[in-house]
């Protein structure tokens, strides 16, 4: 992640129309580390993450922050991230500043200004991505301007002065049934929907049309001190709408063959030379076993490098898989090598780290990158592995492919034999 306010990480589109920011300090007076607390076994920042990527409007997602932890986690999660300066990051700063920081971030860095700029707020651990979508969609089809998250309310209003408490939306002496009054409504601070220019020249989120997104009233908790933190915790276990979406860190990966680099992706990218000027590399005996999971699997497997090392060869004989190496045009031979198997390249997962790969990336339906890839190719990718190269990443996609293999013929299983689900109902 870079120091200068660019976005990076693999969530950034190359050219977003709908962006959304989550901006997450790392200070917190009310609630000290309150972006990093975890609700239901998950960090706040992680879980607006996690929303906002599963909304099918959404094309990036950014987490503007000046903490490293935060940022980690973010990325680790499937954001880009944004380093916000400290002039922006004290607690008078406001969430505008960030947002219009993060918007010149992305004009500055990609020549792209977003349509559409998606608030979303770490402290609201329950945020539906079918009601950002609604959202945006309202947005987008120019029903409103802005669009907020809220719910109804009947709830009498008071406000104590000096001569007693006096009723704030309503006649003391008057009280009416609930079904006599129109609801209004309290906002829950989750997100905010809005035309990005139209912000970006007023300087604030609510201008023009604003409409209100209506959210369930359990989606609704905003934490703020440790007793709402409390609360979340105790009830995400019943009303948390990610609980059915896939976790980003083990997706489903439904490919029908893997390519990978050698250097940086089976080795950690350094080499042994001895006085003879004889180089040797260290390999992953884990990543050996993945790749004999995916041949098992009838999964082909190629290694595509651009090193001319009679090792890639060797790596690849002791394997019992395909090599091409001294390959400089990566994205060439890929396509050449799908197009003679009959493998279509939006079936393929290719994984790498370093700038040479950008060329195959861009081809494939499962753009890969290792954990300590450069910038570029973690932008690139649909997915970042966990693990570093050399240290299991080619076992990591291998548990990958597989899983979603295993997964498939159950469900296959599942749909040639629907009685086993009106069984399992009894």
């Amino acid at each position: 992640m870079l120091e200068d306010g660019r976005p990076s990480g693999r969530a950034m589109h190359p050219s977003p129309r709908v962006v959304a920011v989550i901006p997450a300090r790392g200070g917190s007076k009310g609630l000290p580390g309150k972006n990093l607390a975890e609700v239901g076994g998950m960090p706040l920042v992680a879980r607006a993450v996690r929303a906002a990527a599963a909304a099918r409007s959404i094309d990036a997602v950014l987490v503007s922050t000046d903490d490293d932890r935060i940022a980690e986690v973010a990325h680790a999660a499937g954001a880009g991230v944004v380093r916000r300066p400290a002039g922006l990051s004290d607690d008078t700063s406001s969430s505008e500043s960030a947002l219009l920081h993060a918007l010149h971030s992305i004009a500055a860095h990609t020549g792209v200004r977003p349509e559409v700029l998606v608030f979303v707020q770490a402290t609201s651990p329950f945020i539906d991505p079918a009601s950002l979508d609604r959202a945006v969609e309202r947005v987008q089809g120019g029903v409103e301007d802005v669009v907020f998250s809220a719910v109804p309310s009947h709830v009498f209003l008071w406000r104590e002065t000096r001569g007693g408490a006096d009723g704030v939306n309503h006649e003391a002496s008057v009280r009416p049934r609930r079904q006599d009054r129109e609801p209004e409504f309290a906002e829950t601070g989750a997100f905010y929907v809005m035309r990005a220019g139209d912000f970006e020249r007023s300087g604030h989120r609510f201008f023009g049309r604003v409409g209100i997104e209506r959210v369930r009233a359990e989606h609704a908790v905003e934490i703020d001190d440790a007793d709402d933190l409390s609360r979340a915790r105790l009830i995400a276990a019943t009303v948390d709408p990610l609980a059915e979406i896939a976790d980003p860190r083990h997706p489903i990966v439904d490919v029908d063959a893997v390519v990978t680099d050698f250097d940086g992706v089976h080795t950690d990218d350094t080499a042994w030379v001895d006085t003879l000027g004889r180089e040797s590399v260290r390999v992953s005996r884990s990543d050996g076993a993945g790749v004999a999971r995916l041949r098992a699997a009838g999964v082909p497997v190629l290694i595509l490098s651009a090193e001319a090392n009679p090792v890639v060869a060797r790596r690849a004989e002791k394997l019992g898989v395909e090599c091409l190496h001294g390959v400089e045009a990566k994205g060439e031979a890929l396509a050449e090598w799908a197009a003679d198997r009959g493998i279509g390249l939006d079936r393929i997962a290719y994984v790498g780290n370093d700038r040479n790969d950008l060329p195959a990336l861009e081809l494939v339906g499962w753009p890969i990158a290792v954990r300590d890839a450069v910038p570029d190719v973690l932008a690139a990718a649909r997915h970042v592995l966990e693990r570093r190269g050399g240290h299991g990443a080619v076992r990591e996609l291998a548990d990958l492919v597989v899983a979603s293999r295993e997964q498939a013929a159950r469900d296959g299983a599942t749909q040639d034999h629907p009685h086993h689900e009106r069984a399992a109902a009894h």
